[in-house]
């Protein structure tokens, strides 16, 4: 009998030669034939990786780092969801200090989507600690009641690490909140700094990696159908 550990290092072994075989597929000087025979033998390990990797699970997913493009990412997952006839819900935390222009477009999709944003601004423009955290509170609360309720495949968390990095939630209510999510249901939590706990509990993690900002190194201001 073929044990997990097995299936396990059988796997990685089949990962390295498709990553190897599309190395090699890219080499200069490599003829026709080579050429076809690598990408032959590139097909027989993508159907084998294919045919072991079979299982259907509901994900805990995290996008996290410091780079542009977490909730963008997010929110092309609930779209697709949408595609596919699915119940989603977002609920927006720290952001909702103005009408995202996202919630305008996904209210298209008033019998699949629960949109909810929560928060009041970036803290900056609050100024108000005990406030944001009553709004913090609030939003996990309304959270909760989607994670845990399976009609609904997908749940977005916007900005959620961001709460969790300022002390509005703790680390260890929202970890075991997201142990109550039904076992086909997807959990997204996006914002930079995700805490440890969480980028251990979750399935797919994310992080981006900021390079360049036209912001930081232009003086170019956020604009919509960019930034918001």
């Amino acid at each position: 009998m073929t044990t997990t550990s097995e299936n396990s290092l059988s796997n990685v072994s089949k990962d390295q030669e498709a990553t190897r075989l599309d190395e090699e597929a890219t080499a200069p000087g490599l003829t026709d034939e080579q050429y076809h025979r690598k990408m032959q033998r590139r097909k027989e390990v993508q159907e084998q990786r294919l045919a072991e990797r079979n299982r259907e699970k509901g994900l805990i997913i995290v996008h996290t780092g410091n780079g542009k493009g977490k909730t963008t990412a997010a929110l092309g997952m609930v779209l697709r969801s949408l595609g596919h006839g699915y119940k989603v819900a977002i609920v927006q935390f720290i952001k909702g200090g103005w009408e995202p222009a996202e919630k305008r477009v996904f209210s298209l999709w008033p019998k699949q989507l629960e949109f909810h944003a929560m928060g009041e601004g970036f803290t900056w423009e609050t100024q108000d600690r005990s406030r944001d955290m009553q709004k913090a509170t609030e939003a996990w609360a309304k959270a909760l009641t989607f994670i845990g309720n399976p009609e609904f495949k997908l749940v977005l968390l916007d900005e959620i690490n961001v709460a969790l990095k300022l002390g509005y939630l703790s680390v260890e209510q929202v970890s075991a909140g997201l142990e109550q999510k039904p076992a086909a249901s997807h959990v997204i939590l996006t914002g930079r700094g995700a805490p440890q706990l969480l980028i251990d509990q979750a399935d797919l993690v994310t992080e981006m990696t900021l390079i360049k900002h036209p912001f930081r190194e232009q003086g170019v201001k956020a604009q919509p159908g960019i930034e918001f």
